[in-house]
């Protein structure tokens, strides 16, 4: 799991791109690079970050994005600013009164984030403790506070490797979307209820939980290169191939079996990804009826059968990449 975790919190939550590594692609040999680019070529949609969607006199701008802070987001900015004016609603993943709608939630329920019956030390392995203590020293998290939290939320701080910490004050593309918007006075709406990923994880087992973090945990010493990497994946429109290196390297891993890696990914990418595909599509139909509309969500989100821009393909949308000038 922790391929999704990597991928997914990469391009969703916010950190400082500040790592330095190896893209790990550029250093693979042809063959297996070859093997990678001809699975993701196996989804519809496997290429590129942002797609114009129409439908009779109906257009959304769709934008792929990756939440790390990146000087090449300058770029994309100027490009997509034409589209952000033009629309009558801009629709991200989390709205801007989220984040306030959360910490109250918190608030009143810290079970959400804190475990309230034990502590991680009394329901992990001594050794894999350990590891985690240093892995969460490193992110500048004492052990003894991190001992209390939930295990997934344990494995979206892994998931964000230590040379990104502490988390920067610098934007994602999603931030700067909605910074832009706001600017222009253009109304902004999120896709989803502001806890829709919290009520997935609280799904998942105690014992899934752990195994995020143990997972987490084995790949923990190439984090940089898989951060590195991720990024110059996305700028390159090639989010899937991310995907799929990070499939390659869990089936690497000690005790892990074909079997059991199809089953966490289809599993995880179900839950954190094609279940919200499906839930957005009314949303984004809704807001482009009133309206030119403008989506902006994680790369992860756009490729597959049921990426988002195939499912709008399947309700009659044309889909066509976004032609900068």
């Amino acid at each position: 799991m922790r391929a999704f975790v990597t991928a997914f919190f990469l391009l969703v939550s916010p950190a400082a791109a500040d790592c330095i590594g190896q893209n790990l692609l550029s250093q693979m040999p042809a063959d297996q690079r070859a093997a990678l680019e001809n699975a993701a070529a196996q989804v519809p949609f496997h290429e590129g970050n942002f797609w114009t969607a129409t439908r009779a006199d109906q257009i959304i701008t769709l934008a792929g994005t990756y939440h790390l802070e990146d000087p090449r987001h300058a770029a994309s900015m100027v490009a997509l600013a034409p589209s952000i004016s033009a629309a009558q609603t801009v629709l991200v993943e989390a709205g801007p009164d989220d984040e306030t709608a959360l910490k109250d939630l918190l608030a009143r329920n810290p079970s959400v984030m804190i475990l309230t019956d034990t502590t991680l030390p009394e329901v992990m392995d001594p050794t894999e403790w350990a590891r985690l203590s240093e892995a969460l020293l490193q992110r500048g998290i004492p052990p003894f506070l991190a001992a209390k939290f939930q295990p997934w939320y344990i494995s979206m701080m892994l998931a964000i490797p230590a040379c990104s910490m502490p988390i920067g004050t610098g934007e994602g593309l999603d931030g700067m979307v909605i910074k832009a918007a706001m600017e222009r006075g253009i109304p902004v709406r999120a896709l989803e209820p502001f806890d829709t990923v919290l009520s997935i994880f609280d799904k998942l087992s105690r014992d899934e939980q752990i195994a995020m973090i143990r997972s987490a945990l084995a790949l923990e010493d190439r984090a940089a290169d898989y951060t590195v990497t991720l990024a110059d994946s996305y700028f390159e429109g090639q989010s899937r191939l991310m995907w799929e290196l990070m499939r390659a390297e869990t089936l690497a891993l000690p005790g892990y079996t074909p079997q059991m890696v199809a089953a966490e990914f289809a599993a995880m990418e179900e839950a954190m990804i094609l279940s919200r595909n499906r839930a957005w599509i009314g949303v984004l139909e809704e807001a482009a009826a009133k309206g030119p509309a403008f989506a902006a969500f994680g790369a992860l989100h756009l490729p597959g059968a049921e990426g988002v821009a195939a499912l709008l393909q399947a309700r009659g949308w044309t889909l066509s990449p976004l032609r900068f000038q």
